[in-house]
């Protein structure tokens, strides 16, 4: 780095109402403090630049940009890892973080929540790390702890089992491996599931579950349609409507 002092990485939440109908104002869900930060930023590393130039686009609207959106140096994350993921250590994000390494902060953002949780970025964040630059989280929504504080479950055990197979058989495999780590421990488990994917989920689940058990789901996290349900799997049963497929869902077992 010839002796230059590197710039910072900024974690910077983005609203939870990505692919959703209708959003949120963001003064309403993300600080000031953390929207201020974001207009000063010119660097970038995003799951996708369209819709990061939107999420900037709507921070103009509040605090005006440092850059215009079309001079923002946008980098995105390599298809490989928004499909295979980022969190075992196999990317080497290091050439993405050059502007750091020359003296400018940077942002990381994800389509929604917090980068690096439920998503791409902790190559982006360990590799910031080895080359001595400062990670700094902001504060914003992050849809897991949101769905967990309002599910009534364990908030002092719990763990993200991010998403569950598709094939029938061993989704019904994963599900009971989960709860019964969940009965047996008392360790919450979260995962979720593409919204379109909501409802063979909850059929499954509402299957596959012990009747005693405790099912919550949270859909639509900070939007004025946000709905938690948390029941048993017998009061599921009974009453089984849970969220559409087009609005994003935290699923919590536990008992």
């Amino acid at each position: 780095m010839s002796g230059l002092e590197p710039g910072r990485l900024y974690l910077v939440p983005a609203p939870l109402d990505f692919g959703c109908a209708a959003e949120t104002p963001l003064s309403e869900v993300m600080p000031g403090a953390t929207l201020q930060i974001a207009a000063r930023l010119e660097h970038w590393v995003c799951e996708n630049a369209k819709t990061a130039r939107a999420y900037l686009k709507r921070v103009n609207a509040l605090y005006p940009l440092a850059l215009p959106l079309q001079s923002q140096q946008i980098q995105e994350l390599p298809r490989e890892v928004h499909k295979k993921g980022d969190h075992g250590g196999s990317f080497d994000a290091k050439p993405l973080l050059a502007a750091a390494t020359q003296g400018h902060d940077m942002g990381l953002m994800s389509e929604a929540g917090m980068p690096a949780v439920a998503d791409p970025g902790s190559s982006v964040v360990r590799a910031a790390h080895d080359l001595g630059i400062d990670v700094v989280p902001l504060v914003g929504p992050v849809s897991l702890l949101l769905a967990l504080a309002a599910s009534g479950l364990g908030g002092q055990n719990f763990a993200f089992a991010g998403y569950l197979p598709q094939d029938a058989s061993e989704r019904i495999a994963r599900i009971k491996a989960l709860e019964s780590l969940a009965l047996k421990s008392g360790q919450t488990q979260l995962f979720i599931e593409t919204p379109y994917r909501n409802g063979p989920l909850l059929q499954a689940l509402v299957q596959t579950l012990q009747g005693n058990t405790r099912l919550s789901v949270s859909s639509g996290l900070t939007l004025t349609t946000a709905q938690t349900k948390s029941t048993t799997v017998r009061g599921w049963r009974q009453s089984p409507e849970g969220p559409d497929n087009q609005t994003p869902a935290v699923f919590c077992i536990g008992r």
